[in-house]
């Protein structure tokens, strides 16, 4: 049995564009922080070293459930690309200044002692400096509004204007001073304008 987000994870992957709150419930991530510029090279580096660390999990786990027996999961699609952005004040936006945490979901049972060993062969097999910065961690969002916007990054202000104002109606704060961006789409393959992005932060 594979195990596959899109079908078993509707709740948090099929927002529409419309906003909506969503209780995200505590999820395990292998994450790189990073600053600057998402337009240069190190952010590309960054995102292509995290999938060849989500693969390489992916694989240790399915070669390990090879002789397991039929209802049980033996394989999982890997998850999209997320990140969360630290919120940046004033009127002007500065890319060289941005701040942001890069990350892959990784499905319950992948656990600690797998991400190890995944990060062991993947050091040796595609040596990477980059794989020193990753790490696997929990993390809770907990109640939050979000929006699939369907466009250009640059234009995302205008889904966020949205979610804040459901939120004023509703008469919920944002919490943190960043958000998340869950990418459905591979930027190399999809024209600017059918990219989708669920945007997402949490309230109280």
């Amino acid at each position: 049995m594979k195990y596959e987000w899109r079908k078993q994870e509707k709740n948090l992957y099929g927002a529409k564009q419309t906003p909506a709150i969503v209780e995200v419930p505590k999820q395990k991530f292998i994450l790189v922080k990073g600053k600057g510029n998402p337009n240069e090279v190190d952010f590309s580096d960054r995102i292509s070293a995290l999938y060849s660390l989500a693969y390489a999990i992916k694989m240790l786990f399915k070669n390990a459930m090879k002789n397991k027996i039929d209802n049980e999961i033996a394989d999982f699609t890997v998850y999209p690309l997320e990140g969360f952005w630290k919120k940046v004040n004033g009127e002007e936006l500065d890319k060289n200044k941005l701040e942001y945490t890069l990350m892959i979901k990784q499905p319950d049972f992948i656990t600690q002692e797998i991400f190890t060993k995944a990060l062991e062969n993947i050091k040796k097999k595609k040596p990477n400096a980059l794989y020193d910065e990753m790490s696997f961690r929990e993390i809770e969002e907990g109640k939050s509004i979000q929006i699939l916007h369907v466009g250009s990054y640059d234009e995302e202000p205008k889904s966020f204007e949205q979610m804040d104002e459901f939120a004023r109606k509703l008469d919920l704060t944002r919490i943190g001073d960043f958000h998340k961006e869950i990418y459905l789409s591979n930027k190399n393959r999809t024209s600017e304008e059918k990219q989708k992005t669920i945007l997402r932060y949490s309230v109280k």
